[in-house]
């Protein structure tokens, strides 16, 4: 992968001066070079990672890991069940896997319930879909390459009679 690249992936609030004193590399060719990554398509957003846990006022949405195991139509493969799938509004990420399942969706929704509905209500009706395993992620160590602080556990003594 590009050094340009690399550098953006683990920080994407570097600024384009930087990544020239890094690369010894003109600023301006580094621009025009990001602009090309970005019409191209390569880049395609810039994402900050929020540790929600610590985020005082923040509205707890519930994620879960579905595992989804898929009869492939005829001429059309994967892709296209997949393209159905990941356009839910639900679906934050879907993979094409190996081993058991076909494919791997990361789902959102503001309770297990919501979840639970959009399993039962839109994706196990569909045709093609044979079978899902649902694990919901409790908590989170490590996203992004990111190792995630949690809060302070209370760390009074427990009192006993």
């Amino acid at each position: 992968m590009d050094q340009i690249l690399e550098i953006m992936e683990n920080d994407s609030r570097i600024t384009v001066e930087e990544i020239a004193k890094l690369t010894k590399q003109d600023s301006k060719a580094i621009k025009r070079k990001i602009t090309k990554y970005e019409k191209d398509g390569i880049i395609l957003g810039y994402k900050t990672v929020i540790n929600k846990e610590l985020v005082q006022d923040e509205e707890k949405k519930v994620r879960a890991l579905i595992e989804v195991n898929i009869l492939p139509q005829k001429n059309l493969g994967f892709d296209y069940i997949a393209a159905r799938i990941y356009k839910f509004e639900e679906v934050t990420n879907c993979y094409l896997v190996s081993g058991t399942y076909d494919l791997l969706l990361i789902v959102e929704g503001k309770d297990m319930q919501t979840i639970s509905n959009f399993i039962a209500e839109k994706l196990s009706p569909m045709e093609n879909v044979r079978g899902t395993v649902t694990h919901f992620l409790l908590k989170k160590y490590k996203e992004y390459g990111i190792i995630l602080k949690h809060k302070e556990d209370d760390k009074r003594i427990a009192i006993s009679y």
